[in-house]
């Protein structure tokens, strides 16, 4: 298994993409951490995780190390809890929102993992999203939020990697899963992120778990200060 031995702790598990990649991160063998706000969801989660013979605990961030012994893999996929709206409409507040959350979060859990990383001398750092020319009107602060977490993902990267921690992004161009099917629009939504792919078809949350569990692994350690393109096209680089 790609990850067996290994302990990882996602952040933001309650969500479609934090579970996909906690039950794929298991399912390759990892010890897995889930972090955050809706324990109800977590525990759904973890229970999953275990029915299919992985090993997950709910667990508070800090004591991870402690509980485990070490930590291997890191990722966040915290909501930025952005406000879409065109920049001449949007407030300060609102389009400064997803930049500091984003910014704040993806720095202050990086920072928790290097120090015990940096002392084994390896992890991985993986964070999600991505940035790139491409945009759209009306996003308010989000593809800032976005282009700023490339940033100090590259920040970090070149500080971490003289003690073998890796530090790369996924980012896939729309996961139509995980728009709710009562979503407005939702066909029209979906049809649009196809469309814009090479490939006629956009990433699953598989896709992303399958992905995510490959680039923590050893398999991937010549992989660090990158982004991983799982578009399909979308997103060409």
């Amino acid at each position: 298994m790609l990850l067996e031995e290994k302990v990882a702790v996602i952040y933001g598990a309650a969500g479609q993409i934090g579970g996909a990649v906690a039950r794929a991160f298991a399912r390759e063998g990892a010890t897995v951490f889930l972090a955050g706000r809706t324990q109800s969801t977590l525990k759904e989660v973890a229970e999953d995780i275990s029915s299919d013979g992985g090993d997950a605990e709910t667990a508070v961030v800090d004591a991870v190390v402690e509980e485990a012994g070490r930590l291997d893999v890191s990722f966040n996929v915290i909501s930025y809890r952005d406000v879409q709206k065109p920049l001449t409409e949007i407030s300060v507040e609102d389009f400064l929102q997803p930049i500091m959350t984003a910014t704040r979060t993806q720095f202050l859990t990086t920072r928790a993992a290097a120090e015990h990383m940096v002392e084994r001398g390896s992890g991985v750092i993986l964070h999600f999203g991505g940035d790139g020319p491409q945009t759209l009107p009306g996003l308010g602060g989000f593809k800032v939020a976005l282009d700023a977490v490339e940033g100090l993902r590259r920040q970090w990267a070149v500080e971490l990697g003289e003690h073998g921690v890796r530090v790369v992004t996924l980012k896939t161009g729309g996961v139509v899963e995980i728009i709710p099917d009562t979503a407005p629009g939702r066909d029209e939504i979906v049809a649009s992120i196809e469309e814009e792919t090479l490939l006629g078809r956009a990433a699953t949350l598989a896709d992303v778990g399958n992905v995510a569990a490959f680039v923590a692994s050893d398999w991937a350690r010549t992989m660090t200060a990158t982004e991983v393109n799982i578009s399909c096209g979308t997103l060409m680089d």
